[in-house]
């Protein structure tokens, strides 16, 4: 875990524009980017199990549970090896508070995604100053444009289907 605070503070530490730098800072993208989908998963779930928690517990007249909170490490499948991918506290507490909004049904999907692709171009314009921004939430994204799809095919071939069927996906 020393190790992955050492290298996320070394490549934001970079002041080279080398093919190497350059190289560390997209690395260093991935990790960011697997660690926010993570934490925001993270917060989501953590979220929805202390709402159980809690809710057994007000109904069995006991204190409520700690709410969860995010952990400034994830660790990250990197090929054949797991490394620990390291962000700031901030950085966390901001993607683990947007999965718990979503989980909560206080965020929209869209809105979820647009506050984490806004955390997410915070941390590669600025502190990995890339070119471009690293996306997160791709499979939040790839979910909705699913969903999108099965919605555009049922408005339109709804006076085409039979009534009572169901359309192939």
């Amino acid at each position: 875990m020393k190790r992955a605070v050492a290298a996320f503070e070394k490549v934001v530490s970079l002041d080279s524009d080398s093919r190497d730098a350059r190289s560390l800072r997209m690395r260093m993208g991935m990790l960011c980017r697997a660690h926010l989908d993570k934490t925001f998963i993270a917060g989501a779930e953590q979220t929805a199990a202390w709402q159980e928690l809690a809710g057994m517990a007000i109904a069995a007249g006991k204190p409520v549970p700690d709410l969860p909170v995010p952990s400034k490490f994830q660790k990250i499948r990197a090929g054949e090896s797991d490394v620990y991918a390291y962000l700031p506290e901030e950085y966390v507490t901001e993607a683990f508070g947007i999965g718990a909004r979503y989980q909560k049904m206080e965020l929209p999907a869209p809105k979820a995604i647009e506050a984490m692709q806004a955390l997410a171009n915070q941390i590669s314009y600025y502190d990995l100053r890339l070119q471009e921004p690293f996306q997160v939430l791709g499979f939040l994204r790839d979910e909705l444009a699913a969903e999108e799809g099965l919605q555009a095919k049922s408005d339109g071939s709804q006076s085409d289907a039979p009534s009572g069927s169901v359309g192939s996906v």
